[in-house]
């Protein structure tokens, strides 16, 4: 079978609000709510739900395991906290003090899960091949309990000191007695128990995949499922001050599945770890049957009332009825790990950046830290009624302490604003309080690198200052909030920044001629709001506009044309048309002339009667002169192939008819002055029009010769009738008599 972790960033942001004042003129790019904290980056700065940034909780490192991964964490009475990493299978000891040692090396790849005694030895469960290690104080260790399964994902005592044990690959929860005898003590439907509490009722309480129940099992083992989370796999649990439970449900859609079924790959054999680093930072780590994925997200989390089967993942609140509540919950993203306090709020940590996040009944979430590693995996309680709480990460394995005084000293590092071509930086401007500096650097390519610009001094105040960094495409700023005496606490709500690109020309991508005859007619086509463009609004922020493409219709003689164009800058776009005479490339005949001026579609039919009948070349000028002062407009042009304008139809002639007997023959001579002879029709006596090809086999030039050869069935007068179409759809026609 196969177990999947997912891990992702879930995350809260401030939204940016981007109003131009118009095309041409200057952006300002306002970041002030939560759509856009997402790219950025949080260092010891919290976030709250209105945008607001002050200082985190501080973050301590404690120690560093240099390990890859942090599967599992458990705490002792007397404070020692330990840590079971991937993917050399080790259990690591981190004392009250801080000292790390290594404890004990398992013959296995990874320690999934980690439970204590009252005496302080230490149970390891592990994967792919599962067993439980039984591990002194000292770190004399021996298998305690093997179940013959691929996987051991969970681990608690009872309220008699028996270890439960939730399996993988046949949905197995065994009982252990102290002495290492086990025994099947509930056998579900379920594939995997991922989750493993006891109540202090003494319930037993098992988070499952593939079905994301939480069940309730009295000591006597019979089963009541007490929520149905309707997504795929309850990740985690934890119980909240009043015995409420809490528990992180993952949908199937939260990658490639959180738990797959024990036939996916049982008869595998285990393999070295192999990671790889996908698209957009995404890590996927395969041992055999356990394969890691870390799916990073770009959508903020949201508080929902009804996340079920639509979120990746979700936190719910369930009361010993199970009645459940929604506090926390992500439509793009999957959180990893949770833990619950005392005054009920609940903490999940998230993959990517390693952010943790506050919830409760209610309240949105609120980002209160972040570490420096990639993914937070683990939340543990430690210390005297568990009131310090660690954050274990992965990504390199390490453990930090969350302080509950907030850091001396906390950054926050925007996304990258790409101005779409090189801008003139303006100034910039912030609302807040406190020691709040800001900082700008720029550069032309999209990841900041060696070649970026470095960090400007610090703007001058919060009323705004001139923006020190070197002109280029793309900006980026930097808040450091600081704690500082007599001072408040630092809070920073909205950030500005103003920047003039520089103007680039239009760009004309195609132009197209149309088959002749085709006149393109304009339909009506919405109308943008008159008061926001006279306000100096560009009307795009009130919405896209859509437009409706012409209607074709046939017209004689007409030709039309269409193009493509784009302007980087958004400016308004005004196109002239031109033609010129194509018989000739030089000379007078090579003068361009204008046809038609300030279109702002992007076609043009020529009408049939504007230039005589000949050969011509059009160009397309496109010019952002109406979003531009004078003297700073760009343009760009296009020229057409050679274009045939004809319409005068082509002249037909007959010769006198010649008849051998009932059969007739009739020669027709078709010619036109501009363009070719495309096609021709016969017909006798006002019948139907039959097609006829001319004699030398091929309609391709512009004199072509026919032969009607018909038999006529008596003596009676006959007409013989002969039509011809040029290319630009003409008609001529001539007829013999017969008689």
């Amino acid at each position: 079978m196969r177990k999947t972790f997912l891990v992702f960033l879930s995350f809260i942001s401030i939204s940016f609000w981007i109003i131009s004042v118009s095309a041409g003129g200057p952006v300002f790019w306002r970041v002030n709510t939560r759509a856009e904290i997402e790219r950025g980056d949080a260092r010891g700065v919290s976030i709250a739900d209105n945008g607001a940034l002050t200082l985190a909780p501080a973050l301590i490192e404690v120690f560093d395991t240099k390990q890859a991964y942090i599967w599992s964490a458990a705490a002792d009475k007397a404070g020692n906290i330990y840590l079971g990493t991937g993917h050399e299978g080790r259990v690591f000891k981190v004392d009250p003090s801080g000292k790390g040692t290594l404890l004990y090396k398992t013959s296995e790849l990874d320690v999934m899960a980690l439970a204590v005694d009252a005496q302080g030895n230490v149970y390891a469960g592990t994967a792919p091949d599962g067993k439980i290690y039984r591990i002194a104080p000292g770190g004399e260790a021996k298998v305690f309990f093997e179940p013959k399964t691929k996987y051991i994902w969970s681990l608690a005592f009872d309220g008699q000191g028996r270890l439960l044990v939730g399996t993988g690959d046949k949905g197995v929860i065994y009982r252990v007695n102290a002495d290492g005898n086990g025994a099947p003590f509930v056998t579900t439907s379920q594939t995997n128990i991922t989750a493993l509490l006891v109540a202090s009722s003494g319930a037993i309480i098992a988070g499952t995949d593939p079905g994301g129940l939480v069940l309730r099992i009295s000591s006597e083992g019979k089963v009541f499922t007490l929520f149905d989370s309707s997504q795929r796999e309850i990740r985690d649990l934890a119980l909240g001050r009043n015995d409420e439970i809490y528990a992180l449900a993952l949908s199937e859609s939260a990658g490639s599945g959180a738990t797959n079924t024990a036939s996916a790959g049982a008869s595998a054999a285990p393999s070295a770890p192999q990671p790889a680093s996908g698209e957009d930072g995404n890590v996927t780590i395969t041992i055999s049957d356990l394969q890691v994925v870390d799916n990073s997200s770009a959508t903020p989390p949201t508080s929902s009332s009804s996340a079920g089967g639509q979120s990746k993942s979700a936190v719910y609140r369930l009361d010993a009825n199970g009645l459940s509540d929604v506090i926390w919950d992500s439509k793009e993203s999957v959180a990893f790990t949770l833990a619950a306090d005392g005054g009920g709020r609940v903490l999940v940590g998230t993959g990517q950046k390693g952010r943790i996040y506050q919830a409760s009944p209610g309240e949105k979430p609120a980002l209160i830290a972040q570490t420096s590693e990639a993914q937070t995996s683990r939340l543990i309680r430690a210390g005297a009624g568990g009131d310090q709480l660690f954050a274990a990460a992965s990504n390199l394995g390490k453990l930090f302490r969350m302080s509950n005084e907030t850091a001396a000293s906390g950054t926050y590092t925007s996304s990258v604003r790409d101005a779409q071509a090189s801008a003139t930086w303006g100034r910039l401007s912030w609302v807040g309080e406190g020691a709040i500096e800001l900082q700008t650097r720029s550069g032309n390519t999209s990841n900041p690198d060696s070649t970026w610009s470095d960090w400007s001094a610090p703007a001058a105040g919060p009323d705004g200052d001139s923006i020190k960094s070197p002109t280029a495409r793309f900006i980026q700023w930097r808040a450091t909030l600081k704690r500082t005496p007599n001072s408040p606490s630092p809070r920073l709500r909205e950030v500005t920044v103003s920047y003039l690109p520089r103007n680039v020309a239009p760009k004309i991508n195609s132009v197209t001629i149309l088959p002749a005859g085709v006149s393109l007619q304009a339909l009506p086509q919405p109308q943008p709001d008159g008061g926001a463009d006279q306000a100096g609004l560009d009307p795009s922020v009130l919405g896209a506009m859509t437009q409706i493409p012409p209607r074709r219709v046939f017209q004689r003689g007409a030709i039309s044309l269409q193009w493509q164009a784009e302007d980087k800058n958004g400016d308004m776009i005004e196109y002239s048309v031109y033609y010129r005479d194509a018989s000739n490339s030089v000379g007078a005949s090579g003068d361009f002339y204008p046809l038609k001026a300030g279109l702002r579609d992007n076609y043009y039919t020529v009408d049939p009667n504007a230039l005589p009948d000949g050969r011509y070349i059009f160009k397309v000028v496109a010019s952002d002169e109406a979003s531009n002062p004078a003297g700073q407009s760009l343009k760009d042009e296009q020229e057409t192939e050679p274009v045939e304008l004809d319409n005068t139809p082509p002249s037909v002639a007959a010769d006198a008819p010649r008849a051998n007997g009932p059969n007739v023959e009739v020669v027709f001579r078709a010619a036109d002055a501009t363009s070719i002879i495309r096609r021709a029709e016969y017909q006798v006596d006002g019948g139907p029009w039959k097609t006829i090809f001319p004699v030398d086999g091929i309609a391709d030039s512009k004199r072509e010769e026919f032969r009607v050869a018909v038999v006529l069935g008596d003596k009676k007068p006959h007409v013989i009738a002969l039509r011809a179409f040029d290319a630009n759809a003409n008609v001529g026609s001539a007829q013999a008599s017969v008689k």
